[in-house]
């Protein structure tokens, strides 16, 4: 299979810009992707417990057809204020839906939960959102604990003591003209694995903190003995390319993209997650739509993958890089 695709960087992808903001201390930052001339955009929001920002304005029937930002952040629902700052720097540059008196910059958002992992009160805001805005103007988006992934981990079903670091992962391809590329922030409930080999590479601890367990095994022994396991989740991406399409399918793509979310997280979707999927797309390319969202979930799948073996031991979690 990997024969038929060309790895490429994220900044491959015209159009596009990614920059990120973060509060290392805190333990929270907020990720960017910005297209200045407006994309079509799609949504899929599949979680129990999302935090989000101007998902409505995604569904088909509403009028809105293009988005000029979207917004990965941590800090839950606090964060959400960060894309006020986002719609700031772009008004500044006259970017946005012209209203006849101004123009509108329109930012879906959503958040994850980081709170527990560094400081609870370190929550991104909207001077947080204009740096990233102003680190995207370099398009060399690090990767790991930065951005959104800042204060992300995995694997939480038991106790943050079995739990790792984990962090912002990237991942692009090329097959043609055809481009696509993934970024997302890895928080999830559940554990990691590997799309191509189907290893667990990161998620749950052993009990002495040396190896790897299994969320699944622990969920499945104690399925009659109700857990609120709320706090600490939401995985949260975004999928952009050049291919030419509708808003509707931007929305449908956005929904088999979470099929890599499937692939790589386990369990995933749960109740106790906000777990969303944007999808972004300016350009021409005329593309098989139905080839391409099997494409989109795989390339997702990768980026979850970078987004754990990237990412270093902070805040006292253990990375995959210690294992």
């Amino acid at each position: 299979m990997r024969e038929i695709i060309k790895e490429i960087s994220l900044d491959d992808i015209e159009g596009f810009r990614v920059g990120n903001a973060q509060d290392e201390a805190g333990g929270s930052g907020c990720t960017v992707i910005i297209c200045d001339e407006g994309a079509v955009c799609g949504v899929d929001v599949r979680g129990g417990g999302p935090a989000t920002r101007e998902t409505d304005l995604l569904d088909p029937q509403k009028a809105c057809q293009e988005v000029y930002a979207v917004m990965l952040s941590g800090g839950s629902a606090f964060g959400l204020d960060a894309a006020g700052g986002i719609m700031r720097y772009l008004e500044e540059r006259d970017i946005g839906f012209d209203v006849g008196i101004g123009r509108v910059p329109i930012v879906p958002a959503a958040c994850l939960f980081d709170l527990a992992t560094g400081d609870y009160g370190c929550r991104p805001d909207g001077d947080m959102g204009y740096a990233a805005c102003l680190d995207s103007e370099r398009n060399r988006p690090q990767r790991g604990n930065c951005g959104a992934g800042t204060g992300a981990t995995v694997g939480k079903f038991l106790d943050m003591r079995r739990a790792m670091k984990s962090g912002l992962g990237m991942y692009a391809v090329q097959i043609g003209e055809l481009k696509v590329g993934a970024v997302v922030a890895v928080n999830s409930l559940g554990d990691i694995y590997d799309v191509d080999t189907g290893e667990q590479i990161a998620g749950m601890l052993s009990e002495d903190g040396r190896s790897l367990d299994s969320t699944r095994e622990h969920m499945w022994r104690t399925i009659e003995k109700p857990k609120n396991v709320f706090t600490g989740n939401t995985t949260i991406g975004c999928v952009i390319t050049n291919a030419g399409l509708t808003k509707d399918q931007c929305g449908k793509l956005a929904s088999m993209s979470h099929d890599g979310y499937a692939a790589a997280i386990r369990p995933v979707h749960s109740s106790a997650d906000g777990d969303t999927i944007f999808y972004m797309a300016k350009g021409d390319v005329e593309v098989n739509a139905d080839a391409l969202g099997d494409l989109s979930a795989y390339v997702m799948a990768e980026a979850i993958k970078d987004g754990v073996m990237s990412a270093a031991a902070a805040y006292g979690f253990k990375a995959a890089a210690d294992l």
